[in-house]
Formats: C-alpha cells, sequence, structure tokens
C-alpha cells in the first residue's frame, strides 16, 4: 500500500484526469503553428527521417570501408559481394529519403518530376563514391603521418572518432552539391551528435584533411578548407556576426589555406583568408587576413592579483 505522506521520488504521479483536455490543447497548439507558417498536415508527412539516415549513413562507411568498418565475417574474398548487397539496399533506402526531402520542398511525392530528379540524384552519387573512397584515404593518410599517436591507418579508421565526422562530411558534402541539402544536413547533424565536431554540409574541405581530437570543431556553411589543413579541439571557423541574420548564401566563414595548421581553441571568424602554411596558435581569436607563412600567437601571459571584484580577497 502506497503511502499517502510519502515525500520520496519516487512516489506514484498522479495521471491527467483531463487528458483529453491536454491532447486537445495540443492539437490546437499544433494547428496554430501550421497556420503561422503556412504549413498542413499532408505536406508536413513529407519528412526525411533521422533515424534512417543514421543506419543508411553507418551502412555507407561499411561499404566504404568494409574489412574495418563492416561486420566480422567480411574478408577479402566476399567484400565485392557484401558490397553489392549492401549498395543495393542502402542505395534504394537513400532515394527513399530523397524523396521525401524533394515531396517536402514541392509539395508533391508521387509527381514524376520528383521521381525522376530522385534517380538523377542517387546515380550520380553512386558513380561518385569510388573517387570519395580515394579522397577519404588521403584523410586517413594525413591523420596516421600528423598523429604520433597513431599505430597505424588501420587505428584511425576504427578508432578516431574526427574520422568517422569526415566520413559522414564527404558524404553530405557530395549530397548537398547534388541538391539533397536536407538530408545532408541532417547526416552532419547525427555527425555532431555522434562525435561532437559540427562541419556543415556545404563547407569545402579539400584533401588529406585531419582533425586531431576534435571535440568541439565548428566549421561554418561557406568555409573553404584547401590541401592538407590541420586542426585541432576546439577551433572555430565561424560565421561573420554582422552577417548573422542574412539568409543569403553571402560569404561570411574564413579561407583557409593549403597546409595551415590551426591549435586548439582557436576562432577565426568572418570571409577573411589564412595565408597557405600559416600557423594559428591555440586560444587565438582572429578577424583580419593572415599573410601566408605567418604565426600568429596570443600574447604572453600576464599575472597580477585578482581585484575584490573580479572575485579577489
Amino acid at each position: 500500500m502506497v503511502d499517502p505522506n510519502a515525500t520520496d521520488d519516487t512516489a506514484p504521479i498522479a495521471f491527467p484526469q483531463e487528458l483529453g483536455t491536454v491532447v486537445d490543447g495540443l492539437r490546437l497548439a499544433r494547428l496554430d503553428w501550421r497556420t503561422a507558417h503556412a504549413r498542413n498536415d499532408e505536406r508536413g508527412s513529407y519528412f526525411p527521417s533521422r533515424q534512417a539516415l543514421k543506419r543508411i549513413t553507418r551502412e555507407l562507411s561499411t561499404a566504404l570501408f568494409p574489412l574495418r568498418l563492416g561486420p566480422s565475417e567480411i574478408t577479402a574474398a566476399n567484400e565485392n559481394a557484401f558490397i553489392a548487397a549492401s549498395l543495393e539496399s542502402t542505395l534504394s533506402q537513400l532515394a527513399a529519403q530523397i524523396g521525401l526531402e524533394l515531396g517536402y520542398r514541392e509539395g508533391d511525392i508521387s509527381s514524376p518530376e520528383v521521381a525522376a530528379r530522385t534517380d538523377g540524384v542517387i546515380g550520380a552519387f553512386a558513380a561518385s563514391l569510388p573517387q570519395l573512397r580515394r579522397l577519404l584515404d588521403s584523410d586517413v593518410e594525413a591523420a596516421y603521418a600528423a598523429d604520433p599517436a597513431a599505430r597505424s591507418v588501420d587505428e584511425v579508421l576504427v578508432a578516431y572518432p574526427s574520422f568517422i565526422a569526415i566520413i559522414y562530411h564527404r558524404v553530405a558534402h557530395r549530397l548537398y552539391r547534388l541538391g539533397a541539402p536536407l538530408v545532408a544536413r541532417l547526416i552532419a547533424e547525427i555527425a555532431h551528435a555522434d562525435t561532437g565536431i559540427d562541419i556543415h554540409p556545404a563547407a569545402q574541405i579539400g584533401g588529406r584533411f585531419f582533425i586531431d581530437h576534435g571535440t568541439g570543431v565548428v566549421i561554418g556553411e561557406t568555409a573553404i578548407l584547401g590541401e592538407r589543413v590541420r586542426l585541432y579541439q576546439g577551433v572555430t571557423l565561424g560565421g561573420d556576426p554582422d552577417l548573422s541574420e542574412d539568409k543569403t548564401d553571402k560569404p561570411r566563414h574564413p579561407i583557409v589555406e593549403d597546409d595551415v595548421v590551426i591549435y586548439a581553441n582557436a576562432s577565426i571568424v568572418g570571409r577573411v583568408t589564412i595565408g597557405a602554411r600559416s600557423r594559428i596558435g591555440g586560444n587565438v581569436w582572429l578577424r583580419q587576413e593572415v599573410p601566408p607563412d605567418t604565426l600568429v600567437e596570443t600574447p604572453t601571459p600576464t599575472f597580477r592579483p585578482l581585484t575584490r571584484r573580479e572575485g579577489g580577497a
């Protein structure tokens, strides 16, 4: 028997007596939202599934790297058969999600135009997978070369969350360029949730890219990174705050040229160019151009007693 005077947090909570009133109130809230934003129930059902895309992107990763990211029963002898079966299923599922995006945009998922455009996107994406694999191979090699803690390229593949984020970005960026920006954005946010690395799918990133550690890295929509760029944890390539309300694709994020290294917690903001081969020190805040072959560091730390207002004695 439950003690009615109990104050324990585990005590049962009384169920609402008027559940119908709650349900009706939620219905009215939804109707108000849809009216305010010109939505309707039918169009709202055309929307890609984040859960489905999480599964699809994981399967695409195993098709790209079957012996390391796939199931243990895959061998060099049967990997082609595995990839063929996996891609047949996975690309079909991806096509369904892209069709939902295009149907949401057009308001009619069953139109022949949506079907034709979906087939075009999937065909071009599938054709690009060998090139995508070679680009990712260059990223693996860059990580192994740059990180003394990496004992093999295989270790990078299976143990580096930053590499998973790069796989997902390469996939998302290709889909973004092919005309599926919503599916691409959802894939980017799946990577963000899983790795703590936030890369907008529109960001352009060259080959041999490496993120060391990675947690907290942010790369904005219009950022452009050249070849052999290396970032450390907490780096932000952020947008110009003066353009924060501009919904156009006006460039507002940095350009990082070839062979640049940006160390931990540095923030580069706005459409500035970091010249080739430069080094940006940790905790630097930049809103200006950096010439090639330049070292940018924070000032030498100074020490002084805290004032009372700052929390001192």
